[in-house]
């Protein structure tokens, strides 16, 4: 139940779906006798998409998100295990056009074919089923095999969950997969936006990750204050912002996170 919900009442809300929903609304009310409100909507789905795609909106809600976490301190040693999560990979454009097909979050598998390089001894999982609400049998991690052997990694390292279809199903079937023992130390990678509410579900699982952060969309505190001509790119990171902290808030109200914004400093 909580899937279809985040695909769907939680798609519905991200704000420039909502805006949308302001500026059909009223268009439809000009030709009703509530013009005068119709009219008033329509300027506030001028004003409000004006604000969302020129001011760094997007940017103020990433960058609490992205400097959650500091980037990992590898002079603490290799780690016994990586485990990387999906979302890279768009898996029924994959099962279409014959080859893997990376959309967005490519960091995500170069950081773990670098790692994997620097510490050949390490186990690597990585976890990603299908997230689409109407999916045919295509998952992400089988297809991150062959990304992962073209990097030249060989595919007998990688182990791979394909049922995960959310955050939370990552942490639990990682933590399946991975059966980590007392004082083993396994990397999470993922990107830095999404970090805070991963740990979080990691961390409920009972599987302790030390966060390797990467795919960062904000450079610093200059980009807080960056304008731009209206840009599609710009909506994209305020829904982007508002998903992650919707997702946050989500999990932390079902229980299925014990904090609403986790951070380093828990140990």
């Amino acid at each position: 139940m909580f899937f279809v919900l985040s695909k769907t009442l939680g798609v519905m809300l991200l704000p420039t779906n909502v805006l949308l929903g302001v500026g059909l609304l009223g268009l439809l009310l000009l030709a009703t006798r509530f013009v005068s409100l119709g009219r008033k909507l329509v300027v506030a789905f001028v004003v409000l998409m004006a604000i969302c795609g020129c001011l760094p909106l997007g940017n103020w809600l990433l960058y609490p998100l992205e400097q959650r976490f500091p980037s990992w301190d590898a002079t603490r040693g290799a780690p016994d295990g990586i485990v990387v999560l999906g979302g890279s990979i768009d898996p029924d454009l994959s099962m279409n056009r014959g080859a893997p097909i990376v959309r967005s979050g490519a960091d995500r598998i170069i950081a773990a074919v670098a790692l994997a390089r620097r510490y050949p001894k390490a186990r690597i999982i990585f976890t990603g089923g299908s997230a689409n609400l109407i999916s045919i049998d295509a998952k992400e991690a089988d297809y991150a095999l062959a990304v992962f052997e073209s990097l030249g990694i060989s595919g007998e390292r990688i182990e791979i969950d394909r049922r995960a279809r959310n955050t939370e199903e990552n942490a639990e079937f990682s933590k399946a997969l991975a059966a980590p023992k007392s004082g083993e130390r396994w990397l999470l990678v993922t990107s830095a936006f999404h970090m805070p509410r991963s740990v979080g579900l990691f961390r409920k699982v009972g599987f302790a990750v030390e966060p390797y952060p990467v795919d960062w969309r904000v450079g610093g505190l200059i980009d807080l204050l960056s304008l731009r001509i209206f840009s599609l790119e710009a909506l994209g990171s305020v829904d982007l912002g508002a998903r992650e902290w919707m997702g946050l808030a989500a999990y932390w109200i079902s229980g299925q996170s014990s904090e609403f914004f986790p951070g380093p400093d828990r140990p």
